[in-house]
Parts: C-alpha cells; structure tokens; sequence
C-alpha cells in the first residue's frame, strides 16, 4: 500500500490515478479518501489525481496523542503529500475541514498551489458561533470514545447538513454513513477535540486572507447554514475568487451533487489553467455609501 510521511513520522495513505497537472483532493471530517472517487473517476481523465486519508484515519495512521492532530498538523500533511510524489504546485480540492486545510495551505505555503478550492467551509466561523461549534466538537469527541463510531455515526452523520444528502439519494446517503460507522474511533475523537475542537475561526486570518493571491473557488449548498456566511466572507476577502451556490444542497457537495460539483469545478481548473481566473476587476464593486 502506498504511504507518504510526515515530519512528524504519520504514514499517510494514498491512492493516484491518470496523468497531467495534478489535482490534491483532500477529504472532511466525516469521510476519507473513498469520499471522492466520483471526482477521481471524472478528472483522471485529464489530470494525475490523488486522494489521501487523513492521520487518523485507516488506513493511515492513527497517533494516539491528540497534540498530534491540530490544525497545522493536517495543513502540513497536504505538503508532505506533496513532497512525497515530488509535486512542485496542485491545484488543492477541499471539503469542509479539508477545505480549511486547503485554504491554510494557501496561506502558508502558496508557492505549492495552483488555486484552492474551498466547498463546505467555514463551519463554527459565522460570528457568534465559534464557542457553541467548539462546545459541541467536545461533546461529539467524548461521544466517540465512550460510543464507539457506529452510534456516532447514527447522529453526526445525520446533522442538519446531511439531511439534503439523504433525501436526494438514500443509497448514496447510506454508503457515505456506513463508511463514516467505521472509522477508528480515537482517531475521529482526537481529530474532533483537537482540530474541529480548537481551529481559529476564518476571520483570525483576515489579514492574511486578504493578501492571498491565488485564484479560489468557494463552492457551498444553500442548506449548509453554518458555511453560508464564511462562503461569503471567503467571496468577498479573495481576490482571485468566484462562489458557486448549489441548490437544494447540504454539506457534502461532492457526493450529494457530483455532477455539478464535477462540471463546475472543471470549468474553474480550465480557466485557471488558461491564466483566465483573475482578481475581481475593482470597476465590477459597488462603492459603499
């Protein structure tokens, strides 16, 4: 099986398909590498595509300390996946906290992306919210440990956010919880308490967010409440950015709506690639009274 590792000595799973400019699709809290094999299937037609899972998450592996799983851990293993397949640039697809992972990657490291793509970002980041998101990332962290996965997965997997997913495609729904059921439930716990549980909000990046040159792409469902709000904020701090609202959607985009996640990120990679996704022009902004 294939591995990269980290700095920090975390084998990190992999699998690659197709040839071309590659594309780094990196997963939410919720999945793992599995979540985007619709996106694998579609664009290894035209780039070298590759999905990982995340330090703890099987198969790769699962550090028992939960000082092992912040927010700079994860935005780290996205270059060392890099680094390992000797990757200069990618474009970086993201969903949710790995949409956070991307876009910390965007500002740490931009020399290593070629646009971002942000869907589902944002949640516990609205103003006001933070402190309920990170009560409830512990509470769900705790659940996991004394639960075990598959009782989780019969409650976060069935938030708010999932309820479109389930209405529209019952079967799509059921394989995206039964993956959830088993995942390594400390792995998941240290990931809730650590990264979900302790992640700076999106506007504690404002100035460095408002400095970031790449071309982005904001992708969020009219249902997914919490990312709404941060799916605007990202719209109106990136310069380089354009936001795509799918209908009747929830959280998890990229399976509830593959084609159209499929086609209009495909319509972004193409215009970037052709030096065609610029900075807003300043004559398009309204002036504030």
């Amino acid at each position: 099986m294939p591995y990269a590792s980290t700095p920090d000595g975390v084998r990190l799973y992999y699998e690659e398909v197709g040839s071309g400019t590659p594309i780094l699709f990196v997963h939410e809290f919720a999945a793992d590498y599995r979540s985007w094999e619709p996106q694998m299937r579609f664009f290894a037609r035209s780039h070298r595509c590759i999905a990982y899972s995340a330090r703890g998450y099987k198969p790769s592996d699962v550090p028992q300390n939960s000082d092992a799983y912040t927010y700079e851990h994860f935005r780290d293993d996205v270059v060392a996946v890099l680094d390992h397949l000797g990757i200069e640039r990618a474009h970086i697809v993201g969903l949710s906290m790995g949409g956070y992972s991307a876009l910390q990657v965007g500002l740490r490291y931009p020399q290593r992306a070629l646009s971002l793509t942000l869907a589902g970002t944002g949640s516990g980041s609205a103003r006001g919210e933070t402190e309920e998101f990170r009560r409830a990332a512990r509470e769900t962290a705790q659940q996991f440990e004394t639960l075990g996965s598959g009782a989780v997965a019969k409650t976060y997997g069935l938030g708010p956010g999932r309820v479109p997913f389930q209405v529209k495609d019952p079967r799509g729904y059921q394989e995206f919880q039964d993956a959830l059921a088993a995942h390594d439930a400390q792995g998941s716990a240290n990931t809730m308490r650590k990264f979900q549980g302790e992640r700076p909000p999106l506007h504690e990046f404002d100035a460095d967010i408002r400095k970031l040159a790449l071309p982005a792409l904001i992708i969020v469902g009219d249902e997914d409440d919490p990312c709404i709000e941060p799916s605007l904020y990202l719209k109106k701090t990136i310069a380089a950015s354009g936001l795509a609202v799918f209908p009747k959607s929830g959280h998890t985009v990229n399976l509830e709506e593959p084609a159209l996640f499929n086609q209009t990120l495909a319509d972004f990679l193409a215009r970037v690639e052709a030096g065609r996704w610029g900075p807003r022009d300043p004559r398009s902004i309204r002036p504030e009274p």
